[in-house]
């Protein structure tokens, strides 16, 4: 259980606030790469309670303003891309991608003022799909060691959601190994075959066993939690019998990434990023190991579920998360079909836009999150001190791996180290 006065030290994410500072210390997922359209490459954008406007300009170089021209104020956002930067419809300033104002067109002839302003500028850059932001202080850090970045782009592929709620309990889902057999808990399972892209569902963890099967009759995971130099790194075992045992090894990658296993080759990085104190979007970055990524058909499942522009779930609060009781009798443990994020945003979400940590009763199995918590509480304390953080050298640790499988019942920890050497080993692509 937590105080309200530590609950709000990590669930604010504003200007000055001390979760904030912290969250400015990271690169931070701010748009896909396909959300700045060619005819149009522009779009506002608001991330930790900043308002911004992301643009491509005609030199394609990536420019994140603050979204209020420093003129008086009009919104930037309706500006016009042309002549190297984006110009205010107001009254024409000029600003460049890295904020300095070229042109104030109205002034008399001669005029230095356009030398004397400058607009609010962010450190910006492009990787795999994801346009990512650095709100900080000082010179950008590099991008973690992940195998997400280090993959080809036809190995990978990047989409979002929407989340009403605020960041930390939509990531504090993604680090409770417990809650799949029962959230993500369906009566029957399905045929293989239509597992790609998708997680549980259909899925099988040797070729024979659905994991949607494994949940279902394994409900008690043994759960390890151990501190690494990049977060927290997740063990859950679930023995299947005298000899076998099912592993699943998931991380945390600080402050807000969980990486987990989709299939035997393919994985999923995503981040929990927040748009302000009550929203937020998850990232995902799915990479395969093994062939290149079938974007069109991962695109195509998921505008099915999701509404653009804005990356909006069509099944929400405002339609109950799709509940029905009949379904819940028979079908599925939740009544609330068969995608696992509908699943993960009931939960989340009804806890309230900002949950009362004051209220828990944190079990055995949450062991993840009060480990989560206690580095996230001193990471806050060492920002305001001015001291290094998790990750202040992100090139330097150790590379996180997700696996899935079925290991012999006491070798389980040579075996997702042995599976997972093997499956870089074959991979088309190598990590550094």
């Amino acid at each position: 259980m937590m105080s309200h006065e530590q609950n709000e030290r990590v669930v604010r994410v504003g200007p000055g606030t001390p979760c904030g500072t912290l969250q400015r210390h990271y690169w931070q997922p701010v748009a896909l790469s396909e959300e700045l359209l060619p005819e149009r490459p522009l779009r506002a954008v608001r991330l930790l309670s900043q308002d911004l406007v992301l643009f491509r300009d005609e030199a394609g170089r990536l420019g994140l303003l603050d979204r209020d021209c420093p003129h008086r104020g009009a919104d930037l956002a309706f500006g016009r891309l042309e002549d190297g930067g984006l110009r205010c419809a107001f009254h024409g300033w000029l600003f460049d991608a890295a904020g300095r104002c070229l042109e104030t067109p109205a002034e008399p002839e001669g005029s230095r003022l356009h030398e004397r302003v400058r607009q609010n500028s962010y450190a910006v850059r492009e990787q795999n799909g994801v346009i990512w932001a650095y709100l900080g202080a000082g010179d950008a850090p590099a991008l973690p060691k992940l195998d997400c970045f280090a993959s080809p782009d036809a190995y990978s592929f990047a989409f979002k959601g929407h989340i009403d709620c605020n960041w930390l309990q939509a990531l504090e889902v993604g680090i409770d190994p417990a809650h799949a057999s029962f959230l993500h808990r369906f009566f029957e399972d399905e045929d293989r075959a239509a597992a790609y892209g998708k997680q549980f569902r259909a899925n099988s963890i040797d070729g024979t066993v659905p994991m949607s099967r494994v949940l279902r009759q394994h409900a008690r995971p043994r759960i390890d939690v151990e501190n690494t130099d990049y977060g927290l790194r997740l063990v859950a075992l679930r023995p299947l019998d005298h000899a076998r045992t099912h592993i699943r090894v998931t991380n945390l990658v600080f402050p807000h990434a969980v990486l987990i296993p989709l299939s035997e080759t393919m994985t999923i990085t995503q981040w929990h990023v927040p748009v302000d104190d009550e929203n937020c979007y998850w990232y995902a970055i799915f990479t395969s190991f093994r062939d290149p990524v079938n974007k069109e058909e991962m695109r195509r499942q998921r505008l099915e579920l999701y509404t653009l522009p804005d990356y909006k779930p069509r099944v929400n609060r405002h339609n109950n998360w799709g509940y029905s009781a009949a379904e819940q009798k028979n079908r599925t443990f939740t009544g609330m079909g068969t995608d696992i994020n509908v699943h993960d945003n009931w939960a989340v979400e009804s806890q309230g836009q900002i949950h009362d940590r004051t209220r828990e009763h944190l079990g055995q199995t949450d062991k993840a999150i009060s480990a989560y918590r206690r580095v996230l509480l001193d990471a806050i304390a060492k920002a305001e001190a001015g001291e290094p953080t998790l990750l202040s050298r992100p090139d330097s640790h150790e590379r996180p791996v997700t696996i899935d499988g079925v290991a012999p019942a006491n070798e389980w920890d040579s075996y997702w180290r042995n599976a997972d050497l093997k499956r870089r080993t074959a991979a088309p692509w190598q990590t550094p």
